[in-house]
C-alpha cells in the first residue's frame, strides 16, 4: 500500500472555485429563501393556455396540457404510434421512457426515408457527428462501426442461409402418413 500524503488545495488555484458565491449570479438563490410555510414564490397567475390545434402528448399524471408546449414536430408515423403507447404509462416506469427512446431512433430512420423520398441524400456522416468523433474519439468510432458491420454481416448471412425459410425445412422432413 502506497503512502499517500494529504495535500492542501489552494481554492484560488481551482478553476471555477467560488463561482456560486455571487447571489446575483445564482439562478436558485430566490428558491433558497423559501420555507415550508407560505411558498410566496408559488403565488403566480397561470399563463394563458396556448391553443391546442395539433395532437399534444402529455403525461397521464397531469389532468391537462401545460400552458405552453412545442408544436414543431407532432407525433407521426411509426415513431408517433410508439410515442402514443409510451404516454399510456407513468413517467416513473420503463414502459414510458424505453419506448420514447425507441421512438427517437425510429424517428431518425423515418427522417432518412423522408429525405430519400424527396430526392435528398442525407449526409449521415455529418448529421451523426462522426467528423468530430473521428477527430476526438477515433477508437470508439471504429469500435462501433466494426461491431455494427459484424452484426449486420451476421444478420445478412443468417437471412441468406435459408435457416429462416420454413419451406426448405418441410422438404427435408419425411412425410408422415396416418394409420
Amino acid at each position: 500500500m502506497e503512502n499517500m500524503e494529504k495535500s492542501q488545495i489552494d481554492p484560488r488555484q481551482v478553476k471555477g472555485w467560488g463561482v456560486d458565491t455571487d447571489r446575483g449570479n445564482d439562478p436558485t438563490y430566490p428558491i433558497k429563501k423559501r420555507n415550508d410555510g407560505e411558498h410566496e414564490g408559488y403565488s403566480w397567475d397561470r399563463p394563458a393556455q396556448q391553443p391546442v390545434n395539433i395532437e399534444v402528448l402529455h403525461s397521464n399524471e397531469r389532468p391537462n396540457v401545460t400552458a405552453a408546449f412545442g408544436t414543431s414536430t407532432p407525433p407521426a408515423g411509426l415513431s408517433g404510434v410508439i410515442r402514443r403507447i409510451a404516454f399510456n404509462y407513468s413517467e416513473s416506469s420503463y414502459g414510458h421512457w424505453l419506448p420514447l427512446m425507441l421512438a427517437d431512433r425510429v424517428g431518425v430512420v423515418e427522417g432518412y426515408l423522408e429525405d430519400l423520398s424527396r430526392g435528398h441524400v442525407p449526409n449521415v456522416f455529418a448529421e451523426r457527428g462522426w467528423k468530430a468523433e473521428w477527430q476526438h474519439n477515433r477508437k470508439s468510432l471504429l469500435t462501433r462501426v466494426a461491431v455494427g458491420a459484424v452484426l449486420a454481416s451476421a444478420a445478412l448471412a443468417y437471412l441468406t442461409s435459408g435457416k429462416g425459410d420454413s419451406s426448405k425445412d418441410e422438404r427435408r422432413r419425411p412425410k408422415r402418413t396416418r394409420r
